[in-house]
């Protein structure tokens, strides 16, 4: 007798019950349903994408911590992760500025703020001020000096994960100049450490669901959809400038690696979904470190490219505050000169690094910027308040890709990626290693104890299957 079909019901279940990517996706309709006919019982909600958050958060240094020392310690050389770090700067640098000329350039040509013939001294600046907490960017000499850390606790305490990948690196260094005979101990330690850190990001992620549903229940209830017709020019351009920049990433990495972008975004849509929802990259670092790690990416490059790009190749930012410069002198009748949008492209090189983790950063670098140009009232950055929270998700992906191409580009530039691995994990095919799922909560188990990677079966969602464990000498047979 052929075997039975499921029933369609009972198909739908099996995958709301299995698929992350499926729960994601139907938290994030029913938020905005929540948020379109209840607004005041969505505002309540905050708590629930905020809790979430801060969980991540809480294992977002140990896991940087454990994944740099472990990765110094096995490549066995430190001079290859001080290049690393080196090609990690200037791909940074070069990607964000890019990132600014490209919406400097499409600012220019669109006018998304002419006609609107604004007058600044009857916007509410008072909102900017709330927005920003009254804080303000570091210089770069106090960026560079908060990077140093005082205290070895106090880097974690703090989460300030710069401070943490320096002592990261010293604690690394000191591992390879002590060696596992002095020290056998430390480092089998460290990686157990890695192993329960990867465990509670399995049971984090179970939240997601719940997370995104409050988050997205928020935004449309305090702002609404009507604000997209407001400001639809500008979020258009911004939206279509971040694509064709995603464009550009896909050729990079193609001319690069020989990797597809649109595989890779298939392999982490649900990280890409969850950090959509709750408009954060810091919620899927954990997992796409894990992911990056298994598409064949060493763990030094992974541990040190991906977090240091969280500070320092802010694409989507870049994008966004070149365009909303323009955008606001447009809107206020002030036409910038040629030098005069130079001056911000020099401005935002410098101000967009020191943002992550700071309050109503895109203002503070927003204001900084109309204040070096003297053109620009600084009142008039509270034109972007009502649209600023639309502009997150174009943020997210463009910085998330935008770091993830990174760590591809610099670990295939310094012989640290396995290409071949990496095209066949993106293509679904099996690649088991002895020690690629060590600790992580959603590989399976094969018989044995040995983890092991299978392409897509049955479910289309269900990324890693059990299969019979394999020699180290015997190649695994392909499932088709």
């Amino acid at each position: 007798m052929p075997p039975s079909v499921p029933s369609l019901p009972r198909r739908v279940a099996r995958i709301l019950r299995t698929s992350l990517f499926a729960q994601v996706a139907c938290a994030l309709v029913l938020g905005i349903v929540v948020g379109k006919l209840w607004p005041d019982v969505a505002t309540d909600l905050q708590p629930l994408g905020d809790g979430f958050t801060r969980l991540i958060k809480t294992i977002i240094s140990p896991l940087v911590f454990c994944v740099v020392v472990v990765g110094i310690a096995k490549a066995g050389d430190l001079k290859a992760f001080g290049r690393i770090g080196l090609k990690a700067l200037i791909w940074f640098e070069v990607a964000s500025t890019l990132a600014l000329i490209i919406g400097l350039v499409a600012a220019n040509v669109v006018q998304p703020g002419s006609g609107m013939n604004v007058d600044p001294s009857t916007l509410n600046t008072s909102a900017v001020d709330a927005k920003t907490g009254g804080g303000s960017l570091p210089s770069t000499t106090e960026f560079i000096v908060n990077a140093i850390p005082t205290s070895f606790i106090g880097a974690f305490a703090e989460n300030s994960l710069l401070q943490v990948l320096i002592l990261a690196c010293l604690v690394g260094a000191a591992l390879l100049h002590l060696g596992h005979t002095k020290v056998p101990q430390v480092l089998p330690a460290i990686e157990q450490a890695q192993e329960i850190i990867f465990a509670v990001v399995g049971f984090i992620m179970r939240l997601a669901p719940i997370a995104v549903f409050g988050a997205m229940a928020v935004l449309i209830g305090q702002y609404g959809l009507g604000v997209i017709e407001t400001y639809a020019k500008l979020i258009i351009l911004c939206y279509a400038a971040a694509a064709f920049f995603i464009v550009l990433l896909a050729v990079a990495l193609k001319m690069v690696t020989g990797l597809s972008l649109w595989k890779f975004l298939r392999y982490i849509r649900e990280e890409m979904l969850l950090a959509l929802g709750t408009a954060s990259t810091e919620s899927v670092m954990p997992r796409v470190m894990q992911k990056l790690r298994k598409a064949g990416a060493r763990d030094d490059a992974v541990g040190l490219v991906l977090p240091t790009g969280y500070s320092f190749n802010l694409d989507g930012a870049s994008l966004y505050l070149s365009i909303g410069t323009l955008f606001i002198s447009q809107a206020v009748g002030v036409d910038l000169s040629l030098s005069q949008q130079i001056t911000v492209v020099l401005v935002l090189m410098l101000t967009s690094k020191g943002m992550a983790g700071i309050p109503g950063s895109a203002f503070l670098a927003l204001s900084a910027t109309a204040s070096s140009l003297g053109a620009i009232p600084a009142g008039a950055v509270a034109l972007l308040l009502g649209v600023d929270r639309i502009m997150d998700s174009m943020r997210v992906v463009t910085n998330l890709l935008g770091n993830c191409v990174a760590v591809f580009a610099v670990s295939r530039w310094e012989g640290a990626l396995d290409a071949d691995k990496a095209k066949r994990v993106l293509d679904g095919e099996i690649v088991p290693t002895a020690d690629d799922d060590a600790g992580d909560p959603t590989a399976t188990q094969a018989p044995g104890g040995g983890a092991s990677e299978t392409p897509v079966g049955s479910d289309p969602d269900d990324k890693l299957a059990a299969v019979p464990a394999q020699s180290a000498k015997e190649p695994a047979p392909e499932v088709s």
